[in-house]
């Protein structure tokens, strides 16, 4: 029935339910088509060959991992505890636990809801029939004995009834409990929101902000016990020396865990970026080309590291955008080359696109109020051209930098 369903039109559910019930019993056909449109969701962060084998729950689907977030995790496990057991707590329909398996971990999953257990084993079996054996366990994670576990990954719910939960000590288990689990099995990974107050993440932790296509999908805090060490065998052909001075644009050295480090990660590159330590970046004119840096190198706090690789400077201390003379490759921020510098005015505007028959016009914006689309709206743009302007502040002055995107 579910292979049936796989490419249904969620609009004639209730036709197709009538026409499947005088062949099932209803209880059935129900959850198959809620199963179905599940495995649709699914697709976006499984991918369809994956989704369509697997089995959701509505909050598992929610909470899970995005399958390239949980592979480039997993190889971090498997370079920071090869050969080891990983213990996933809160496994959940078991995303994580699928990529652990497909790079050679063993694992034990943990989960309190039999259903959801259930489906992790299933999963993981489906996925990854070829991993080490897997075992999975219900079990309510604050009274699981992880004495003898290799290391740990734990994935606190931050999902209540009343939706996302903002407070670490409100997750499910709290963060506390969570950094102090790993601290004692001396290895692991606590997955945590990206939006996490940098005074909260302990000094023993290195901190990791990951983006997906450009859009940041979590922070993890990283752990391994003073004197303990991955094999070395990072993948790809990134650079980092460990000691906050790396980057890059592959997995090289991820295995090193250095206390109080912050990383940003960017998928599907691999490009990863490591702080060092530098002070705010200077506010400087606008030059010629505007970059935007990626949402996890701004939540990483590493714009300055960014700035300082493009010999570039803030339009504005408190915007994150950098401005520079020259035009320089990198990964951890996008490149436009600025045409025109305007005071923001509406009439101003409109005047230069259409002298310049722009008719689709991107906008983007920091440290300015207006909505884009209802500054579209306005313009009533015509024209074979396109454009992008940014709406933001130079030095504190509401502003409007008109451009393209950098060849």
């Amino acid at each position: 029935m579910l292979a049936e369903l796989r490419d249904h039109d969620p609009a004639q559910e209730l036709a197709l339910a009538t026409r499947l019930r005088r062949e099932h019993p209803a209880e059935l056909v129900s959850a198959a088509l809620a199963q179905a449109r599940l495995r649709q969701r699914g697709v976006a962060k499984f991918g369809a060959e994956d989704a369509y084998r697997m089995y959701f729950t509505p909050n598992g689907i929610e909470q899970a991992t995005r399958g390239s977030v949980a592979a480039h995790r997993a190889a971090r496990f498997r370079a920071l505890a090869p050969d080891s057991r990983v213990t996933d707590l809160c496994c959940g329909i078991g995303g994580d636990a699928i990529e652990l398996a497909r790079a050679g971990l063993a694992v034990t999953a943990v989960d309190l809801d039999p259903l959801t257990c259930e489906i992790a084993l299933t999963n993981v079996r489906t996925l990854a029939p070829d991993g080490p054996p897997m075992t999975v366990t219900r079990a309510d994670v604050l009274e699981y004995d992880t004495t003898g576990a290799d290391a740990l990954f734990i994935d606190p719910a931050r999902r209540g009834g009343r939706g996302r939960i903002f407070d670490p000590e409100a997750y499910s288990p709290p963060l506390s409990w969570a950094v102090d689990a790993v601290r004692r099995a001396g290895a692991g990974a606590v997955k945590i929101a990206p939006g996490i107050p940098h005074e909260l993440i302990p000094d023993d932790f290195e901190a990791e902000w990951i983006s997906d296509g450009g859009d940041v999908k979590e922070a993890v805090l990283w752990h391994r016990r003073e004197g303990g060490r991955g094999d070395g065998q990072g993948h790809g052909d990134g650079r980092g020396d460990g000691q906050g001075q790396g980057h890059g644009h592959g997995h090289g050295d991820l295995e090193v865990i250095v206390p109080g480090t912050r990383r940003a990660t960017l998928l599907p590159s691999g490009a990863t970026l490591t702080g060092r330590g530098l002070p705010d970046p200077p506010v400087r004119p606008v030059g010629r080309f505007l970059y935007e840096p990626d949402g996890a190198v701004i939540r990483a706090h590493l714009v300055a590291e960014v700035a300082e690789d493009l010999d570039g400077g803030l339009l504005d201390e408190t915007i994150a955008y950098i401005t520079a003379d020259e035009p320089r490759p990198t990964p951890f921020a996008t490149a436009y080359e600025i045409t025109d510098q305007l005071p923001f005015g509406l009439k101003k505007l409109k005047a230069l696109l259409r002298e310049r028959e722009v008719g689709v016009l991107t906008v983007k914006k920091r440290g300015s109020a207006v909505e884009p689309e209802e500054l579209r709206r306005r313009l009533k743009l015509k024209g074979p051209h396109a454009s992008t302007v940014f709406l933001t502040r130079v030095a504190g002055a509401p502003t409007m930098l008109i451009g393209h995107p950098a060849e």
